[in-house]
């Protein structure tokens, strides 16, 4: 089984325009809403993988009620810590005439003492009966930068980790067994350059002595790294139309996690990742994935060993 576990979920809303044109009125020929959100996201994608997964989240207010109906019309099996504070509303703005994708994202609101300790308890219950965790997406803004990694260190299965920053910094002490930022966020969580390929792979080796066993660094549409103690590896992606790239990181981590406990290797099980993140990208709701064209897109993805 696998849990999908994060404290910040997201009312999503998507609007699509012909062209957008800042500063001026701006009419929507399309307008879509769904839960998201990393965690959401993750769960969405493992159940339509067929994966066995339950999701756990955190959640208030009316949004909460709207994502609840979602998921229960989507069929994932969702527990729900309730919270005072509303769930956030973020929007993705797509602009079909420019391909370009905008997302204006809200903060998650301030937890109390109580409802993190009651996320905490629920996910040691949850997280005793999986084989691999995905836990991911932002901490509350008032939650220790240690809460990952305490949630981390007692975790019996496999952790694939989706956080940055001092979180994922602190996280590497548990040693997870993957870790997952993109490139950006990796610079940023180091304060280094990555520009150049060799710095990037410096910087990912760096993650594996410090705790993690895999490192996967995704970059947009460029290539995937991967990264173990002593290699690294560079996988391409498969050439697709895209759509809305919203989602794409969270469809990588189900995927990956999906292949794991399918008792698939790593390499290939990230190449099923990758193929995920690709289908996602095509579609205009996030995570409504299709199994069928993700194993024919699998095919395309390339692996080799970086230089």
């Amino acid at each position: 089984m696998i849990l999908a576990a994060g404290l910040t979920p997201a009312w999503q809303q998507i609007l699509v325009f012909d062209q957008l044109f800042l500063g001026e009125v701006n009419r929507a020929t399309e307008v879509h809403c769904c839960a998201s959100g990393k965690v959401l996201n993750v769960g969405v994608a493992l159940h339509h993988l067929g994966a066995s997964s339950r999701t756990l989240a955190a959640g208030g207010g009316w949004s909460l009620a709207a994502m609840q109906a979602d998921l229960q019309q989507l069929g994932v099996p969702c527990r729900w810590i309730t919270t005072s504070v509303p769930t956030r509303v973020c929007t993705t703005v797509l602009d079909s005439g420019g391909q370009m994708t905008t997302e204006l994202v809200e903060n998650s609101g301030v937890f109390s003492a109580d409802e993190l300790a009651q996320y905490q308890h629920a996910y040691l219950e949850e997280a005793a009966a999986a084989e691999v965790v995905v836990l991911s997406g932002s901490l509350p803004i008032n939650a220790p930068e240690t809460y990952y990694r305490d949630l981390v260190a007692r975790t019996p299965g496999r952790v694939v980790l989706d956080v940055r920053g001092i979180e994922l910094l602190h996280a590497l002490h548990s040693k997870p067994f993957l870790v997952k930022p993109n490139r950006a966020e990796l610079a940023k969580t180091l304060n280094r350059n990555l520009h150049q390929d060799a710095d990037l792979q410096a910087a990912m080796l760096d993650l594996n002595a410090s705790g993690a066993r895999w490192v996967v660094i995704t970059d947009g549409p460029h290539a995937v790294w991967v990264s173990s103690a002593s290699q690294v590896w560079k996988l391409q992606p498969p050439q697709i139309d895209v759509v809305n790239p919203i989602g794409s990181g969270d469809s990588l981590a189900a995927g990956v996690a999906a292949a794991l406990d399918a008792g698939v290797e790593v390499l290939e099980a990230v190449r099923h990742g990758i193929a995920s993140a690709a289908y996602n990208a095509t579609q205009l709701l996030p995570c409504r994935l299709d199994p069928q064209r993700i194993r024919d897109l699998q095919t395309q993805v390339t692996v080799s060993v970086a230089k």
